[in-house]
């Protein structure tokens, strides 16, 4: 552990430890803020840039624990990304969905509020739209009705937020995010699951032949070729767009909430055809049905974010998104060996 920073502020971040979180911890720290990280480890994993965090294993469920951790350090903003955040899962096991990422949350809030802390961002989710009009770009003003138990449990969190915003005074930040992936540029931190449940992960384990081929989950959706359209963002812009976020609560008295993406979407083939460009090798896949829950087409109106945050992404190509994910597999494999 690093020594404190006693000038800075100390943030605490939730799922420190996860992909999302984990790529937020390390821009904090780049950013010179000090860290603590509550994660239960139950998919995510201590890395070594950890190091330079006061790291506690447990739950956001724990109100003793995170009461404590708040009062020790004396923190006053919270980064939350502790959750569950597999689609699929949350239609088949909705009540797992409700205990990790609403209760989880209630319970989080409500010791952030006894403890007095000023600043709450949380890590939400494009899924709250739910079925979105065919070619129109979604703003933040978009009506919510999620189409999955997934979405549900975040936008019964966003209500959260505002509510005892109202109540309290919390101010809050909320990001909804598009469709997250890529690694750390610089080789730090990536995805570690066995299975990745997103596209890229899939697309890059069915090339590599550890996988049976890709299912790619509708062939005649209403987009332009057929496959589900997405909005692609590298996770450390993502992340950057957190420290952006927090710095905005800061010199601001509101609250505040944005889409965030790039604005631009890609089907399914479109993803395959430049994963095998970039890599030289043959994507296997097979068509099956649409899955349930899941809209034809979703891409992010950004215009909020950049305007009010002057938020600029660094690395918002597919190309940029992809050669980050091989590499990072490539550095996985290599200390593997």
């Amino acid at each position: 552990m690093k020594q404190k920073n006693e000038t800075v502020e100390t943030i605490l971040v939730t799922g420190g430890a996860g992909y999302i979180g984990g790529q937020t911890v390390l821009c904090l720290l780049d950013a010179g803020y000090n860290v603590v990280v509550l994660d239960d480890l139950s998919t995510g994993r201590i890395c070594s840039f950890h190091e330079q965090t006061v790291f506690y294993e447990g739950k956001v469920h724990d109100q003793e624990l995170v009461e404590q951790i708040i009062e020790q350090h004396n923190i006053r903003s919270i980064m939350h990304f502790a959750g569950s955040i597999k689609v699929d899962e949350s239609v088949s096991n909705p009540l797992k969905y409700y205990h990790n990422n609403t209760e989880g949350s209630r319970l989080l809030i409500e010791a952030a509020i006894s403890k007095g802390i000023q600043r709450f961002i949380f890590s939400s989710t494009a899924a709250v739209y739910g079925e979105v009009p065919k070619g129109e770009k979604v703003t933040e003003k978009a009506n919510t009705y999620p189409l999955n138990p997934y979405g549900w449990s975040k936008l019964f969190t966003e209500r959260q937020l505002v509510d005892v915003n109202r109540a309290h005074g919390l101010q809050y930040g909320i990001l909804r995010y598009f469709n997250v992936a890529g690694a750390d540029m610089s080789g730090r931190h990536g995805q570690y699951l066995e299975k990745p449940v997103h596209l890229i992960g899939r697309a890059i384990d069915a090339m590599r032949g550890v996988v049976p081929p890709l299912t790619v989950f509708g062939k005649a959706l209403p987009t332009r070729d057929g496959t589900g359209v997405r909005d692609y963002i590298h996770v450390q812009d993502l992340a950057s767009a957190h420290v952006d976020l927090l710095g905005y609560l800061k010199a601001e008295t509101k609250s505040a909430l944005y889409n965030l993406g790039y604005g631009k979407g890609l089907s399914v083939l479109e993803v395959i055809n430049t994963l095998e460009q970039i890599s030289g090798e043959q994507v296997p896949h097979v068509f099956g049905i649409p899955r349930e829950g899941e809209a034809p087409e979703v891409v992010a109106d950004n215009t909020k974010l950049v305007a009010e945050l002057g938020w600029q992404p660094k690395y918002d190509t597919i190309d940029e998104i992809i050669a980050s994910s091989l590499k990072w597999l490539a550095l996985l494999e290599g200390n593997n060996r």
